[in-house]
């Protein structure tokens, strides 16, 4: 999963980018985009991983763009640039300054910014829509294609994002070409000062946040990337006594799934225990693609054991004896926490 941080000039988007990395890149490093790994925390692989003792373990990953975007103080906005390059981004995320910034002349308007932010993707997608009306004027366009690009035209002239139109009203296997900024599924940081980090997300900004499908958090980047650079064990105290009990990457990550409705599946063995993250509701067939393409292709079935079940019992024997082991078929809907060995043959 790739996430792109965005945000206006002294938003604090390249130390939220170091507190979720643990990367020290310094503020202001002009139009180079950095990137940061950062590997999801799963208890359950570290569970399995104890029990199988495998030559790689692998989680898994989410990768952080820094997107460069326009530093001056005076700037509101985002540049041509960065807007090309947040559409390489699976999830954009918006860091909103709501702290002090003597630097600049205007006081913190996190709202303000928001609806800025919007209104520059809202255009880039609308140009992007009637560029392509004009265009089917001249061909021999497909009508579904015309029809479905006059629904995001009034969608957009509406001022609602693309993310709003239902799986049923848009066929999106059609569009990923295009890149469109308001369907990319959008998450906002509210970056505050020290002492409001344990502070609820504004009323607000959450009312806004659920007219645009989005989700948001609340941090405190400058303190709390000191923090991602301390021991683990000295992290907690510090957290504590911000009134908080969770380190910000833990709380973004955990508020990235939800947006997404991430669920992970595991494939185990003596060579790899490995987490497989995959949208609710995926089916057995697809899910088997994830792990490689043959498998999707000459897929047989699926042989599964829930976690909680193989924790239980303590081995896929046991589970067998047990009763308890599934096979299913390629309609199986896999559910966070299924261990799955897939039979094909191609």
């Amino acid at each position: 999963m790739r996430i792109g941080l965005v945000g206006f000039a002294g938003s604090g988007k390249t130390t939220v980018f170091n507190t979720l990395t643990g990367l020290n890149v310094p503020v202001g490093f002009g139009g180079e985009v950095h990137l940061g790994a950062v590997k999801v925390p799963d208890a359950r692989i570290d569970k399995l991983s104890g029990v199988f003792s495998p030559k790689k373990t692998t989680y898994a990953e989410i990768v952080f763009s820094d997107i460069p975007g326009e530093h001056g103080a005076e700037h509101k906005g985002l540049s041509g640039k960065a807007l090309q390059q947040i559409r390489d981004q699976d999830v954009l995320c918006l860091v909103l300054r709501a702290f002090p910034n003597p630097a600049l002349e205007t006081d913190a308007d996190p709202v303000g910014d928001l609806d800025a932010f919007l209104t520059e993707c809202l255009l880039a997608d609308l140009t992007a829509v009637e560029r392509r009306i004009d265009r089917a004027k001249k061909d021999k366009p497909d009508p579904l294609e015309v029809s479905a690009f006059a629904l995001m035209k009034a969608t957009l002239e509406a001022e609602q994002p693309l993310r709003s139109l239902p799986p049923l009203a848009l066929d999106r296997s059609k569009l990923s070409g295009y890149g469109f900024l308001t369907d990319r599924p959008l998450m906002v940081v509210v970056n505050r000062s020290e002492g409001e980090a344990a502070q609820p997300l504004p009323a607000a900004i959450a009312d806004r946040l659920a007219s645009l499908h989005a989700a948001g958090l609340v941090l405190s980047a400058s303190v709390e990337a000191e923090i991602a650079t301390m021991d683990p064990a000295d992290q907690k105290a510090f957290l504590e006594d911000l009134g908080l009990t969770e380190s910000a990457q833990t709380r973004f990550i955990r508020t990235a799934y939800g947006l997404l409705d991430l669920v992970s599946f595991f494939t185990v063995g003596p060579d790899e225990v490995r987490a497989w993250p995959i949208l609710r509701g995926t089916k057995a067939r697809p899910a088997a693609g994830k792990i490689h393409s043959d498998l999707e292709r000459g897929f047989i079935r699926a042989e599964v054991i829930p976690y909680e079940v193989f924790v239980q019992y303590g081995s896929e024997p046991a589970v067998r004896e047990a009763g308890h082991f599934k096979i299913e078929g390629k309609d199986y809907v896999v559910v966070d926490g299924d261990i799955l060995n897939i039979r094909f043959n191609v």
